[in-house]
């Protein structure tokens, strides 16, 4: 078993829940300063404030009988409110179940059924789909709660003001499913990725020393938070490192450079789509981007010319990553300013993290060279980030991971000596990544 680790140090996991990682050690200092802004219209709201959201949030859904065992929907676009009530549902000691805002009414009913859910949040802007569909699945009025005011069901503004104190669920964080969002993979069929605390306290740390992402450095959040890319790592990751989290409720180019100019955004997250545009629109060359040094692009595989291009227009460092909704989602990732990795490259395994590449026809791993890259083979992977299993199904979950704890990607890489890995290819009938792409992170 050619076994390849990754190299960087190895570090501690926490036995702590998301919260407690998050939350539990707020300073003085830090819950002054500014948590998320909403980069359309400028509302801002501090790391106190948010704290004080969450707690209360998770209060009033304890008092409606959610807790431990709960599982919650939340459909909703990038907005302040979105962390709260997220953060919420898990301080309540329920699972949250992400809903890409894009699904029709039935799509809707259909998760809510496969989670077990038995509370909805959305905003009125989707109410067409997301109440439509919760209504299908049984929901009543006051199961449907509105992160805005639509003057039929609770508002979130409803639930804060009751002032409910914070429960305190006992969970176990290696085994209590935090987050099940969805994922389809090549099969067409969608399967609940039951990720525990652990697993999304462990990527979160795994991130560090990666990305410049310091404290009260303002960040661009416009890929969407429900897919886990974006909740990991704009929102779990940039309120770890008390960053200025601004969000996008969808992508506008020239609103995504205003933004990047008017709030000096430093490090922003994006998908091939956005990188194309920002190496060929000429709108680019109109606004102010000297803030920006640092982009990552996830989702999907990025050509090196593309990144190189985007990266000389906008004078920021561009990186790749590659991650899956089953690995929480990062496992690997091209650290900034390392020149090491080639833009087209995914980079090294970040920290815990242990690879192999095999042989798709044999089994077999394949061998590596002492110089140069290595032949194509599925990446195999194995650490903290492994997703517990797929929601009642078993034989999907046999089928991913190993006995022996190896998740099986499902994406063809090279691995050069140099240290990094190249994605190349996708098997068939594989299990689904972050975003759908080879380099996703």
């Amino acid at each position: 078993m050619a076994v390849i680790t990754s190299p960087h140090t190895s570090i501690e996991i926490p036995d702590l829940s998301l919260y407690d990682l998050l939350f539990g050690s707020l300073s003085d200092e830090d819950a002054a300063r500014t948590a998320l802004v909403q980069g359309e219209t400028g509302r801002a709201v501090s790391y106190g404030a948010l704290k004080q959201q969450v707690d209360h949030f998770a209060g009033a859904l304890s008092a409606r009988g959610i807790g431990s065992g709960s599982v919650v929907a939340l459909q909703a676009p990038n907005l302040p409110e979105f962390v709260t009530a997220f953060h919420g549902i898990l301080r309540s000691g329920a699972t949250a179940t992400t809903v890409n805002s894009l699904y029709t009414a039935s799509e809707v009913a259909r998760q809510l059924r496969a989670s077990g859910a038995t509370m909805m949040i959305t905003v009125s802007a989707l109410a067409q789909n997301a109440v439509v569909g919760a209504e299908e699945a049984g929901f009543s009025t006051e199961r449907i709660i509105m992160l805005d005011e639509d003057g039929i069901h609770p508002s979130l503004l409803t639930l804060l003001g009751e002032e409910h104190e914070a429960p305190d669920p006992q969970i176990d964080p290696a085994e209590h499913v935090a987050v099940l969002p969805y994922s389809s993979g090549t099969t067409g069929v969608p399967k609940g990725v039951m990720l525990t605390h652990r697993n999304l306290v462990a990527n979160t740390l795994q991130l560090e020393g990666l990305l410049p992402v310091d404290p009260g450095a303002p960040i661009q959040a416009v890929l969407p938070m429900f897919h886990i890319y974006g909740l990991t790592v704009l929102m779990n990751f940039g309120l770890h490192r008390r960053a200025e989290i601004v969000t996008m409720a969808k992508f506008d180019l020239s609103e995504f450079l205003r933004i990047i100019q008017d709030h000096q955004i430093r490090v922003s997250f994006i998908a091939p789509p956005i990188a194309v545009a920002l190496a060929k629109h000429p709108m680019v060359d109109d606004y102010d981007t000297d803030s920006l040094i640092s982009m990552l692009c996830g989702a999907a595989p990025l050509d090196e010319s593309t990144a190189s291009a985007v990266s000389r227009r906008l004078g920021a460092d561009l990186r790749q990553g590659f991650g899956m909704t089953e690995l929480s989602p990062v496992s690997h990732l091209a650290p900034y300013g390392d020149d090491r990795n080639p833009l087209g490259s995914i980079g090294p395994a970040v920290a815990n993290v242990e690879c192999r590449v095999v042989d798709p026809a044999t089994g077999e791993d394949v061998e590596l060279p002492q110089e140069g890259e290595s032949a194509p083979g599925e990446m195999w992977t194995r650490g903290p980030l492994v997703m517990k299993g797929y929601l009642n199904n078993e034989e999907a979950t046999f089928a991913t991971i190993t006995e022996d704890g190896w998740l099986r990607t499902g994406d063809i890489v090279t691995y050069n000596t140099g240290g990094w890995f190249t994605a190349v290819d996708r098997l068939k009938e594989a299990p689904g990544r972050a975003g759908g792409g080879a380099a996703g992170a």
